[in-house]
């Protein structure tokens, strides 16, 4: 017998990192140094770079004006002692012209790595160099787990402007969103993040302006790196933007200290210069062709909806969002983002979206961001731009899918039943998305890749969902055009306001059943803020141009306001008790795959679900049995009872082998929670009112 041929030894060949990584982009922007500063800056196409500095006093005084050098790489630098901490300058850059080139000179251009921003008249600013030493007392990250996070979307201005316990001059600042009292609100209310709308230094638009109207939410970004000084206190903004970044830095320390993390939520997909014709502030004049993405001819290939989008798919502008990541990951400690538009960031230079694209795997690999929480909006206004569980891994999404099976399940198809006599579809979709999206997710990513929402800043908010069938945004200018037409909201029989104690009664149900279904589902909960006391917007769906009492969140409440508040602290506490409600992993049939739940499903009869009954309309009763395979909690074993059609139902609580009983924990029923978690026998029978969940823990 031949003896048998060796084993081939493949090497492995690591892929190579991707070129933005290389040093040619390294120390961008302003470092400081004993003999002054060093100023560099890329441009691929530009001829000529000056420094122009400014007098403190007086930003439109000239005090100096000094060029760069190439520095090799298409990057340009100076070395001057006139960069210094305080130091206000801009950059003036020459080019040539041509198709897509818009390079002018007489511009004075923010620095893309500028750290702070002075304002100078609207429309204007000069860049800032800032002292960004902070003593963080020691203070470390929570770093709270995946399966342990419960997210809380807020806008800094909307959140704390009206709050009664905070100082009138800390009202809607960082300085307010770390007040004491501020703090007492979310950690009463139990929630592990505050996710905050735009905070880097953004612009209102100039349409927006000639009305009267302020871009209030903050995508349109003016620089990454400098953090939005309107929303600092008076004495911040006069002491320059050191104290702005500051009081920044205080906010993250004090919700540290709180075990509260703080997610940016960050717009790296396109800027406020607009389209071709709108304002030449950085980007656009410094190097028009290599930020931005263009036809041959220079036309905009604009997939943000927004006049532009940033070419991600050069090495310059992608080593710029990186090096911003780090910057607020390392200097100002935040624990993670949520990037608007991701799938603008994923797209290569043929315009189509890569999973894989470099940027994207930087943004998980990148050893200076290990550990940080990574969000993406996963869609833009381009050619294939929904791709809702396509990140790859590492990435938790937005899950709009769940948004809207739930708003469906609750409110739409409710509406619809009161129409037509009978539900449009079962519970089967209904249940898939309470179980973690399998359908949407790989085995691989699991269910805490999906980020679970029923609102957002974007939108309905909860009370407004019960409220409205349709949007009321004649307001914003736009003729009500503006905003989503198709919402999956439900009135429940008058539009918006009404005296009907029993339609009132209704949409506070709603509001609970929809409320419990996000925080009791597998996933990653975002609640947006004010939805746990029911605030309104009246209707409108897209209110990003109004700071006003619109927006802003009221801490004077009705006492079904605070019964709702109650709601949301124990449903909260309650996933928080029970790891069963917050598998890391899915579960496979005939494996134990440990921190996964293994789901059974019973309907109201108790008798284990049938073909029939998930997908019969008629149907809409389940119970959701989700035992835990712990690897560092103790075990746990919840039933879930949903009933989604608005007729009574008995439910017989199902007979298993080993569970001796059902602990009553929570129920949407009752206006105020029950709180005495009374025990039922299986085989016990629950009659349940129209629409509605009831939870249990088995024993």
């Amino acid at each position: 017998m031949a003896s048998p041929k060796p084993s081939r030894i493949v090497e492995a060949h690591p892929t190579p990192p991707a070129p933005f990584l290389g040093p040619a982009y390294d120390r961008l922007g302003v470092t400081l140094a004993r003999e002054g500063g060093t100023l560099r800056v890329w441009s691929e196409d530009a001829t000529g770079i000056d420094l122009v500095v400014f007098d403190a006093d007086d930003l439109d005084w000239i005090t100096a004006s000094i060029p760069l050098t190439p520095a090799g790489d298409d990057v340009w630098e100076v070395t001057t002692p006139h960069l210094r901490v305080g130091a206000c300058y801009a950059l003036r850059v020459t080019g040539p012209a041509g198709p897509g080139q818009t390079f002018n000179p007489e511009s004075l251009l923010l620095d893309p790595y500028a750290r702070g921003l002075v304002p100078v008249r609207i429309g204007q600013w000069r860049a800032s160099v800032v002292d960004d030493e902070f003593d963080w007392n020691g203070i470390a990250r929570p770093q709270t787990p995946m399966d342990r996070t419960v997210i809380y979307e807020a806008h800094v201005k909307g959140l704390t402007k009206r709050h009664p316990d905070i100082p009138p001059a800390l009202h809607g600042t960082y300085a307010g969103l770390g007040h004491p009292a501020m703090i007492a609100h979310l950690r009463g209310l139990g929630v592990t993040a505050v996710e905050l709308l735009p905070i880097h230094a953004f612009e209102t638009e100039p349409r927006l302006l000639n009305q009267g109207l302020t871009n209030y939410w903050g995508y349109n970004t003016l620089n990454f790196f400098s953090a939005h000084a309107p929303y600092a206190t008076a004495d911040a903004v006069a002491a320059g933007p050191d104290a702005v970044l500051r009081e920044v830095k205080t906010m993250v320390r004090d919700l540290h200290a709180a075990g509260i993390e703080v997610i940016l939520d960050v717009v790296y997909n396109h800027t406020s210069e607009l389209g071709l014709g709108g304002p030449r502030s950085s980007f656009r004049g410094i190097d028009n062709r290599g930020y931005y993405r263009q036809q041959d001819d220079g036309a905009y290939i604009d997939v943000t909806g927004c006049g532009n989008a940033v070419n991600t798919a050069t090495g310059a502008a992608a080593r710029l969002v990186l090096d911003s990541l780090r910057y607020w990951a390392g200097n100002v400690q935040i624990d993670g983002f949520r990037f608007d538009l991701a799938v603008t960031l994923g797209r290569g230079g043929d315009n189509a979206f890569d999973p894989e694209h470099p940027l994207l795997r930087a943004i998980v690999e990148d050893p200076s961001l290990g550990g940080l929480k990574m969000i993406a909006e996963p869609w833009d206004v381009g050619m294939g731009g929904w791709q809702t569980g396509n990140f790859g891994t590492g990435w938790a999404e937005w899950n709009d899918r769940y948004r809207d099976r739930v708003r469906n399940f609750w409110l739409s198809d409710i509406d619809y039943a009161r129409r037509a006599s009978t539900s449009p579809v079962g519970i089967g979709g209904f249940a898939t998305r309470l179980a973690g999206s399998s359908n949407t997710f790989s085995a691989e990513r699991g269910p805490l890749a999906s980020v679970n929402f029923v609102t957002a800043h974007d939108g309905f908010t909860l009370r407004d969902l019960v409220s409205y069938d349709v949007k009321h945004n004649l307001g914003n200018g736009e003729q009500n055009r503006d905003g989503a037409d198709t919402n999956r909201s439900f009135n429940h029989g008058a539009e918006g306001r009404t005296d009907d104690e029993a339609i009132l009664a209704t949409r506070r149900k709603a509001m609970r059943n929809l409320m419990g279904t996000l925080l009791l589902s597998a996933g990653v909960p975002m609640m947006t803020a004010g939805d746990e006391f029911g605030r309104t917007q009246r209707g409108n769906n897209n209110a990003y141009c109004h700071d006003s009492p619109l927006t802003w969140l009221s801490w004077e409440h009705a006492p079904w306001q605070d019964d709702l508040l109650a709601h949301v602290r124990r449903l909260i506490r309650l996933r928080r008790d029970n790891p069963a409600l917050r598998p890391r992993r899915f579960a496979r049939d005939a494996h134990v795959v440990p921190s996964a739940s293994v789901i059974d499903w019973y309907d109201e009869n108790g008798e284990t679900m049938s073909i029939e009954r998930w997908t019969d309309p008629a149907h809409r009763t389940l119970q959701y049995d989700a035992a835990s395979t712990p690897e560092e909690e103790d075990p746990n074993r919840i039933l879930l009872v949903v009933h989604g059609t608005e007729s009574a139902v008995d439910v017989t609580l199902p007979t298993i082998e080993g569970v001796s009983g059902y602990v009553s924990l929570w129920s949407s029923v009752p206006d105020r929670p029950d709180t005495t978690e009374p025990l039922f026998a299986p085989g016990a029978v629950l009659t349940l009112p129209g629409t509605a969940l009831h939870l249990f823990r088995m024993q």
